[in-house]
């Protein structure tokens, strides 16, 4: 089921039912498992990315909400897209320090 995009579209108490829905599988399964009773143990594996899909969502709400009430005019989305990953922001004395070069 859980497609982060899936995920995302969800309120926080939807989201929060399907985590609760999700660990209560997974106990059965592991219960299911121990017993004997489960054949195909890829669905824990599954269910327990599912779980870590969610808590990931439930975080990223989190920090969204946290920068919001941090700085309201920032916009979080925009941020994001300001600096390219793996750029850096040093001055020409931090990359001069990085090669050796002593001038």
């Amino acid at each position: 089921m859980a497609k982060a995009v899936t995920l995302r579209t969800l309120s926080d108490d939807q989201l929060l039912d399907e985590l609760d829905s999700a660990k209560k599988e997974l106990f059965n399964l592991r219960f299911a498992f121990a017993t004997g009773q489960l054949d195909n143990s890829a669905q824990m594996a599954a269910t327990k990315r599912d779980i870590a899909r969610m808590h990931t969502v439930l975080r990223e709400r989190e920090i969204a909400a946290a920068d919001v009430l941090s700085d309201p005019s920032r916009d979080p989305v925009q941020d994001s897209a300001a600096v390219p990953a793996g750029a850096s922001q040093g001055s020409a004395a931090d990359s001069a320090a990085s090669t050796g070069d002593q001038s």
